[in-house]
Parts: structure tokens; sequence; C-alpha cells
């Protein structure tokens, strides 16, 4: 269990208070006045940013050394899970994000969660393997999280504004990737009925 990766997703699922808790630290926390919003943005940010690079770095790793192992293989979607939905309520809470784009994203996760598990149980795992569209949703997800999470201007660029709208963009691909994974999975559920 204590693996190299497995010790990384425990840490992402760690980060996740710590992004989140960052938007909620009280107003004297770090000085009289407070930590100015650009710091808090910029910082929780950074943390979200780390919480993605180390599930990059537990998959490489578990693949590169050999490392794979059953609880990694579970625990490594939750903690992705886990941590793009605290991040879309963390964002609807700031009036960053819709309410229906985060119930898009986080409903496509537990629906395609639970379909997945059910081809496992019925030992067709294969057919809802992760397909291109689903990692084109998840990398404009991941930027689109952080380009709001920062949401402050950057070199000249709106951030608020290419944010929001890659997180609609990553929204109609999570509703097409939900359609792919449903698809593949039709002629099982069709057995079953």
């Amino acid at each position: 269990m204590w693996t190299i990766p497995n010790i990384l997703t425990l840490l992402r699922i760690g980060m996740i208070p710590v992004f989140v808790g960052i938007f909620y630290l009280p107003a004297n926390a770090i000085t009289a006045d407070g930590l100015p919003a650009h710091w808090v943005n910029l910082t929780a940010a950074g943390v979200f940013i780390l919480a993605a690079f180390t599930d990059w770095l537990d998959g490489y790793w578990a693949r590169r050394y050999q490392q794979m192992s059953k609880f990694g293989a579970f625990l490594d979607p939750v903690a992705d899970k886990l941590m793009v939905a605290a991040a879309l309520i963390l964002l609807v809470e700031l009036n960053r994000v819709g309410a229906a784009v985060a119930l898009i994203i986080i409903g496509r996760e537990i629906a395609i969660s639970a379909l997945r598990e059910w081809m496992a149980s019925i030992g067709k795992s294969g057919n809802v393997a992760v397909a291109l569209v689903g990692k084109i949703k998840t990398a404009a997800q991941m930027i689109a999280i952080t380009l709001l999470l920062w949401f402050d201007p950057l070199f000249g660029l709106n951030i608020q504004w290419l944010g929001e709208w890659l997180i609609v963009i990553a929204a109609v691909l999570t509703l097409v990737s939900m359609g792919y994974y449903l698809r593949s999975a039709w002629p099982a559920i069709r057995e079953t009925i």
C-alpha cells in the first residue's frame, strides 16, 4: 500500500482542504488586513496545480516502476473526482462557475464511475476504457479550473474570460465523452435489461 504512487495520491487528497481552505482564511490570518485577494487566488491555483501534477506523477511512477496496485487503481480516480468536485463547488460559491456547468461535470463523473464499476462487475470493463475525448475533456477541465482559481489578469490576458470559456468547453466535452462511454457500454446494458 505504501508505494510512491499511493503516497502521492493520498497527498493529492490532503491538498483538497488546503486549496479550498485558503479562501476561508480569517481576515486577520496573515496580516491585519488579511491576505490580498490576488495572493489568495495565486496560492489556491498553485496548490491546485501541484495536486494536478501529482496526478500525472503518480501514474507515470506506477507505470515506470511497476508499482501499480488494486488500491491505487481504486484510489487514484477517487482522488481526481474529489479534487475536481471540491474545486467546482468552491468556484460556484465564488460565482466563478455556473451551477449548471458544475452539475454537468460532477454528475458525469459520478455516472461514469458507476458505469465503470458496473461494467467491471460483469467482466466488461474494457468497453468503457478511457478514450481520447475523455483525456481532452480532463485537460480542458483542469486548465479551466486552474484559470478560474487564479482569476486575475496575467501578462495582459483576461484569465477570468479564458477560464469561463474553457470550463464551458469542458462541460460540452463532458457530455460528448459521456455519450461516447454510454454508446460503448450500450451492448452490455442491453444484454442485462
